[in-house]
């Protein structure tokens, strides 16, 4: 059987469909101690979701008055001691629960938090040091660039091609955005890390522009749905 690169996937279950994949990105909360371990044992490497610079928990003194528009979250003071030490303990907890690795997202903050660029790169390495994972999979995180290629195994471009538009529909990105997001794709594709691509889309034609595209800059891929619910 040809197995696939990589999948993400927010939902519960779906065993056999995730052993087709290398590595798989699933939500801690979801799977037990046995089904990463029959998946270990298909030789999948599982990646436990983890947010660094948002929270969707109770009220906490890191958090920050604004959220996010799209999932609800509030946005952190990234080098909160108190933020800190539960991202490494959540960080640790999915390592111990039976994870191979970890999914970092949320790193893009380098437009509207610059001055905690330096705070999340220290809490990368303290996950790295703390949980120690075998893998690192970042999600963008470009304005930790450098110094983000030094502490992650791989980097997602999430959306490098198409995405959602509205809860509704999808599309692809437009042409002078393309361009942009191809100068980071040539940026992170000569750097000693692996890169990959996910995508959004619902109907073949965006679906096969977004492989073909990705194929084209020599990252793997994944595409899937707003809610990445589709394996």
């Amino acid at each position: 059987m040809t197995r696939e690169p990589i999948a993400f996937y927010y939902g519960a279950g779906e065993l056999e469909r995730l052993s087709r994949f290398d590595k798989v990105v699933l939500q801690p909360d979801f799977y037990s101690r046995q089904e990463l371990d029959l998946l270990r044992e298909r030789g999948v490497q599982t990646l436990g979701y983890l947010s660094l610079t948002e929270d969707v928990g109770p009220p906490a003194p890191w958090q920050r008055e604004e959220r996010n528009p799209d999932w609800g979250g509030a946005f952190v003071y990234t080098g909160h001691p108190g933020w800190v030490a539960h991202v490494v303990g959540q960080a640790t907890s999915a390592m111990a629960g039976g994870f191979s690795g970890l999914f970092l997202d949320t790193l893009n903050i380098e437009f509207n938090y610059p001055e905690d660029l330096p705070h999340l790169l220290y809490l990368i390495a303290a996950i790295r040091e703390e949980a120690k994972p075998d893998y690192l999979l970042a999600n963008r995180g470009f304005g930790l660039l450098p110094q983000l290629a030094d502490l992650v195994d791989g980097i997602l471009f999430e959306s490098f091609s198409a995405r959602w538009v509205d809860t509704e529909s999808y599309g692809p990105w437009p042409d002078d955005v393309l361009e942009v997001h191809a100068e980071y794709a040539e940026r992170l594709l000569g750097m000693d890390i692996d890169v990959y691509a996910l995508d959004y889309a619902e109907d073949e034609e965006l679906t096969e522009f977004a492989y073909r595209r990705a194929h084209e800059f020599g990252m793997l891929c994944f595409v899937t749905d707003r809610v990445l619910s589709k394996i």
